[in-house]
């Protein structure tokens, strides 16, 4: 039976959308291939780790009929990279494995039953379905996804805390050091649920939106969180925990406040953490009425200085911050300009975009 027949570009982006979570080493082997599903003249692909589970539909030529079998995801990608994008290739089965065809080149490979392959046991009860254009929750991703921790002690940080209430989605990540916050608003109103994304569901999930204004749909449930886009179905579960309370670390009412170039300051930090060192990362900032001067220095005794022109007439303020977690900020936004609220040197400074209350990002301040 002929699985699939169709040009390689095309079998090869239906595969590259389901493969990401698929791990090249695992404790079950079967967890290594891609559950290929075929009713009538319809295709269903299916990857697992056992917490995330990616689903698509595909419309590949071939024999109609049900079939249904399980193959190294990875391979399949490896072998199918090397032919040309225009090249017809197609997959049967005969005889417990699967052949391979493109051009002159033919591939036998093993494959493992169907019924074998663990597929993740979705929620019973979802809360009501909400949706976002795919955009926009690219954008709230990379606004807030590089304040992640990584392997944390504290499991609930290794991930991004989705809010929705009202007719409101915020985003919330924090490593305990730094905290951003980004929302948008939503067409529907929903009741009040919280939950956190873990690491890896973010990463995949911001490999596959597109920058494309179609919608993806999301339902939450209790220990599960499901998205639905692209004729894509995505199901993740959930980190369990309490996340911090963000609105308690996000400073209100400080009295200093400066707006300036975001490139300007980006290149000026930028240049300024050349001479910091590998473990220690900070940079001493003295802002004073109509300057902001930004200096660091290292072990071997070198010294970097460089200074900007702001529209400031508050207090001298001096404060040191690690450098990265300001850069890491500046390089995720677009806008031309930045606001950075202050309130003295041991108080954590807020960054946001002025007249915009949908970002926000709290960063602590560092002893120089």
């Amino acid at each position: 039976m002929i699985v699939f027949k169709a040009t390689q570009d095309k079998v090869l982006s239906v595969l590259q959308s389901v493969a990401g979570i698929v791990e090249r080493r695992h404790t079950l082997p079967i967890l290594a291939n891609v559950l290929i599903r075929k009713t009538g003249s319809s295709l269903q692909l299916t990857t697992s780790d056992l917490e995330i589970q990616i689903r698509t539909q595909a419309e590949l030529d071939g024999d109609s009929g049900n079939f249904s079998t399980t193959v190294g995801a990875r391979k399949l990608i490896d072998i199918l990279r090397t032919m040309p994008s225009d090249q017809t290739v197609s997959l049967e089965s005969s005889q417990n494995k699967l052949i391979l065809k493109g051009g002159k080149s033919r591939f036998t490979l093993q494959s493992l039953p169907a019924e074998d392959f663990p597929l993740v046991q979705e929620a019973p009860n979802f809360g009501p379905s909400f949706s976002i254009p795919q955009k926009t929750l690219k954008e709230l991703l990379n606004q807030v996804s590089f304040a992640m921790a990584v392997h944390d002690i504290r499991y609930y940080l290794n991930g991004i805390l989705f809010v929705a209430e009202g007719q409101q989605l915020s985003l919330v990540a924090t490593d305990g050091h730094r905290l951003a916050f980004s929302s948008a608003t939503l067409d529907v109103e929903v009741p009040r649920q919280e939950v956190i994304l873990p690491r890896k569901t973010v990463l995949e999930m911001q490999r596959l939106l597109s920058d494309k204004e179609g919608a993806i749909e999301m339902q939450f449930a209790s220990n599960q969180a499901k998205f639905s886009f692209d004729g894509m179905e995505f199901v993740t579960k959930l980190v369990e925990g309490k996340f911090p309370d963000y609105n308690r670390v996000i400073p209100k009412n400080h009295k200093n406040s400066i707006v300036l170039g975001r490139t300007a300051l980006l290149a000026t930090l930028q240049r300024t953490a050349i001479l910091t060192s590998e473990k220690f990362k900070g940079v001493r900032l003295n802002i004073d009425p109509g300057s902001l001067r930004v200096a660091s220095s290292n072990a071997e005794q070198e010294e970097a200085m460089d200074e900007l022109e702001i529209d400031y007439g508050g207090e001298p303020i001096e404060i040191g911050f690690n450098v990265t977690y300001l850069i890491d900020v500046l390089t995720n936004m677009d806008q031309d300009m930045v606001q950075v609220d202050l309130a003295d040197s041991n108080s954590s400074a807020l960054i946001t975009i002025p007249e915009n209350t949908n970002f926000k990002y709290v960063v602590m301040p560092m002893r120089i």
